[in-house]
Protein backbone atom coordinates (compact mmCIF):
# COMPACT_ATOMS: atom_id res chain seq x y z
CA UNK A 1 0.00 0.00 0.00
CA UNK A 2 1.35 3.31 -0.94
CA UNK A 3 0.44 6.26 1.53
CA UNK A 4 -0.79 9.29 0.04
CA UNK A 5 -0.30 13.09 1.76
CA UNK A 6 -2.82 15.43 -0.09
CA UNK A 7 -2.26 18.82 -0.30
CA UNK A 8 -4.37 21.52 -2.12
CA UNK A 9 -5.93 24.89 -0.66
CA UNK A 10 -9.16 24.08 -2.97
CA UNK A 11 -11.33 21.79 -0.74
CA UNK A 12 -13.47 20.89 -3.79
CA UNK A 13 -10.52 20.03 -5.95
CA UNK A 14 -8.77 18.27 -2.50
CA UNK A 15 -11.72 16.20 -1.92
CA UNK A 16 -11.94 15.10 -5.84
CA UNK A 17 -8.33 13.56 -6.00
CA UNK A 18 -9.59 12.03 -2.61
CA UNK A 19 -12.03 10.44 -3.41
CA UNK A 20 -10.77 9.30 -7.10
CA UNK A 21 -7.34 7.80 -5.44
CA UNK A 22 -9.80 6.32 -2.99
CA UNK A 23 -10.54 4.45 -5.90
CA UNK A 24 -7.31 2.27 -6.45
CA UNK A 25 -6.60 -0.48 -4.35
CA UNK A 26 -2.84 -0.16 -3.68
CA UNK A 27 -2.90 3.54 -2.43
CA UNK A 28 -4.35 4.72 0.37
CA UNK A 29 -4.39 8.77 0.93
CA UNK A 30 -3.59 8.84 4.92
CA UNK A 31 -4.11 12.65 5.39
CA UNK A 32 -4.59 16.15 3.96
CA UNK A 33 -3.90 20.00 4.30
CA UNK A 34 -5.06 22.54 2.91
CA UNK A 35 -2.06 24.76 2.61
CA UNK A 36 1.71 24.60 2.39
CA UNK A 37 2.82 25.26 6.08
CA UNK A 38 0.19 22.11 7.50
CA UNK A 39 1.37 19.47 4.53
CA UNK A 40 4.84 19.62 6.25
CA UNK A 41 3.46 19.47 9.32
CA UNK A 42 1.19 16.37 8.34
CA UNK A 43 4.03 14.79 6.46
CA UNK A 44 6.35 14.85 9.33
CA UNK A 45 3.12 13.04 11.78
CA UNK A 46 1.90 10.70 8.89
CA UNK A 47 5.16 9.84 7.07
CA UNK A 48 3.15 9.58 3.95
CA UNK A 49 5.45 7.54 0.57
CA UNK A 50 3.99 10.33 -1.53
CA UNK A 51 3.18 13.88 -1.00
CA UNK A 52 0.79 15.23 -4.00
CA UNK A 53 0.78 19.21 -3.43
CA UNK A 54 0.00 22.33 -5.14
CA UNK A 55 1.80 24.53 -6.36
CA UNK A 56 -0.09 27.88 -5.34
CA UNK A 57 -0.77 27.33 -1.69
CA UNK A 58 -1.10 29.70 1.30
CA UNK A 59 1.63 29.53 3.93
CA UNK A 60 3.83 27.75 1.79
CA UNK A 61 4.02 26.95 -2.20
CA UNK A 62 4.57 23.79 -3.56
CA UNK A 63 7.97 24.69 -4.38
CA UNK A 64 8.81 25.28 -0.80
CA UNK A 65 7.01 22.43 0.30
CA UNK A 66 9.09 20.34 -1.75
CA UNK A 67 12.27 21.75 -0.78
CA UNK A 68 11.15 21.26 2.90
CA UNK A 69 10.06 17.74 2.79
CA UNK A 70 13.19 16.81 0.49
CA UNK A 71 15.17 18.04 3.92
CA UNK A 72 13.06 16.87 6.59
CA UNK A 73 11.72 13.75 4.98
CA UNK A 74 13.74 12.48 1.70
CA UNK A 75 11.99 9.30 1.64
CA UNK A 76 8.75 11.03 0.81
CA UNK A 77 8.65 11.63 -3.53
CA UNK A 78 6.91 14.55 -4.36
CA UNK A 79 4.31 15.13 -7.35
CA UNK A 80 3.75 18.92 -7.74
CA UNK A 81 -0.27 19.42 -9.33
CA UNK A 82 -0.58 22.81 -11.37
CA UNK A 83 -3.59 24.54 -12.94
CA UNK A 84 -1.06 26.91 -15.28
CA UNK A 85 1.86 25.57 -15.04
CA UNK A 86 4.97 27.33 -16.97
CA UNK A 87 8.56 26.20 -17.52
CA UNK A 88 10.49 28.18 -14.64
CA UNK A 89 8.10 26.49 -12.39
CA UNK A 90 9.32 22.82 -13.64
CA UNK A 91 12.68 23.96 -13.87
CA UNK A 92 12.26 25.09 -9.87
CA UNK A 93 10.34 22.11 -8.83
CA UNK A 94 12.81 19.57 -10.56
CA UNK A 95 15.77 21.64 -8.58
CA UNK A 96 13.81 21.76 -5.05
CA UNK A 97 13.29 17.85 -5.86
CA UNK A 98 10.23 16.84 -6.82
CA UNK A 99 9.87 13.59 -8.95
CA UNK A 100 6.67 14.37 -10.93
CA UNK A 101 5.15 17.40 -12.30
CA UNK A 102 1.41 17.46 -13.25
CA UNK A 103 -1.28 19.63 -14.93
CA UNK A 104 -4.33 19.10 -12.99
CA UNK A 105 -6.38 18.97 -16.46
CA UNK A 106 -4.53 16.10 -16.85
CA UNK A 107 -6.74 12.06 -17.65
CA UNK A 108 -8.33 11.17 -14.37
CA UNK A 109 -5.87 7.86 -14.08
CA UNK A 110 -2.62 9.62 -14.82
CA UNK A 111 -2.49 10.64 -11.50
CA UNK A 112 -2.01 7.30 -9.81
CA UNK A 113 0.25 6.07 -11.98
CA UNK A 114 2.47 9.28 -11.46
CA UNK A 115 1.84 8.21 -7.79
CA UNK A 116 3.19 4.80 -8.50
CA UNK A 117 5.83 5.54 -10.56
CA UNK A 118 7.53 8.18 -8.61
CA UNK A 119 6.97 5.87 -5.53
CA UNK A 120 9.06 3.18 -7.51
CA UNK A 121 11.70 5.76 -7.84
CA UNK A 122 11.09 6.92 -11.27
CA UNK A 123 10.13 10.75 -12.40
CA UNK A 124 7.50 11.84 -14.02
CA UNK A 125 6.78 15.12 -16.26
CA UNK A 126 4.23 15.88 -18.34
CA UNK A 127 4.95 15.99 -21.86
CA UNK A 128 3.58 19.35 -23.25
CA UNK A 129 4.88 20.91 -20.36
CA UNK A 130 8.40 19.29 -21.03
CA UNK A 131 8.34 20.43 -24.46
CA UNK A 132 7.40 23.86 -23.12
CA UNK A 133 10.50 24.06 -21.40
CA UNK A 134 12.84 23.22 -24.08
CA UNK A 135 11.52 25.85 -25.96
CA UNK A 136 10.67 28.53 -23.08
CA UNK A 137 12.67 31.74 -23.55
CA UNK A 138 15.10 32.97 -21.25
CA UNK A 139 14.21 35.00 -18.25
CA UNK A 140 16.10 38.92 -19.68
CA UNK A 141 16.06 40.13 -16.15
CA UNK A 142 18.70 40.00 -13.56
CA UNK A 143 17.69 38.29 -10.06
CA UNK A 144 17.88 41.62 -8.91
CA UNK A 145 15.56 43.24 -11.32
CA UNK A 146 12.94 40.30 -10.39
CA UNK A 147 13.58 40.82 -6.92
CA UNK A 148 12.48 45.13 -7.15
CA UNK A 149 9.63 43.91 -9.43
CA UNK A 150 8.00 41.36 -7.38
CA UNK A 151 7.87 43.59 -4.52
CA UNK A 152 6.69 46.31 -6.88
CA UNK A 153 3.09 44.51 -7.50
CA UNK A 154 -0.01 46.33 -7.25
CA UNK A 155 1.92 49.75 -7.06
CA UNK A 156 3.72 49.86 -3.61
CA UNK A 157 5.42 52.91 -3.46
CA UNK A 158 9.43 53.18 -4.61
CA UNK A 159 9.87 54.12 -1.52
CA UNK A 160 8.87 50.59 0.27
CA UNK A 161 10.51 48.81 -2.36
CA UNK A 162 13.86 51.10 -1.44
CA UNK A 163 13.34 50.25 1.66
CA UNK A 164 12.71 46.55 1.65
CA UNK A 165 15.98 45.86 -0.41
CA UNK A 166 18.12 48.02 1.41
CA UNK A 167 18.68 50.02 -1.93
CA UNK A 168 18.25 53.53 -2.63
CA UNK A 169 14.65 55.17 -4.47
CA UNK A 170 17.26 55.75 -7.58
CA UNK A 171 18.23 52.16 -7.98
CA UNK A 172 14.76 50.51 -7.40
CA UNK A 173 13.38 53.35 -10.13
CA UNK A 174 16.62 52.10 -12.43
CA UNK A 175 15.76 48.33 -11.74
CA UNK A 176 12.15 49.19 -12.58
CA UNK A 177 12.41 51.06 -15.75
CA UNK A 178 15.78 48.63 -16.69
CA UNK A 179 12.83 45.75 -16.58
CA UNK A 180 10.28 47.70 -18.60
CA UNK A 181 12.29 48.37 -21.32
CA UNK A 182 13.78 44.90 -21.61
CA UNK A 183 10.69 43.60 -21.34
CA UNK A 184 9.39 45.92 -24.22
CA UNK A 185 6.05 46.68 -22.25
CA UNK A 186 4.70 50.46 -21.36
CA UNK A 187 5.01 50.15 -17.69
CA UNK A 188 5.79 48.23 -14.59
CA UNK A 189 2.83 46.91 -14.34
CA UNK A 190 2.94 45.58 -17.58
CA UNK A 191 6.83 44.53 -16.92
CA UNK A 192 5.08 42.54 -13.85
CA UNK A 193 2.43 40.91 -15.64
CA UNK A 194 4.55 40.08 -18.09
CA UNK A 195 7.37 38.18 -15.92
CA UNK A 196 4.65 36.65 -13.89
CA UNK A 197 3.20 34.83 -17.10
CA UNK A 198 5.70 33.51 -18.20
CA UNK A 199 6.91 32.04 -14.87
CA UNK A 200 9.44 34.10 -14.09
CA UNK A 201 8.68 35.70 -10.56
Amino acid sequence: MIRVLLADDENLIRAALAALLGLESDLEVVTEASDGRAAVTAALAHRPDVAVVDLQMPALDGLEVTAELARALPACKVVILTGHGRPPHLQRALAAGAKGFLPKGAPGGTLADVIRRVHAGGRYVDPALAADALTAPECPLTPRELDVLRLAEYDTPVAEVARRTHLSAGTVRNHLSAAVSKLRVANRAEAFRTARDNGWL
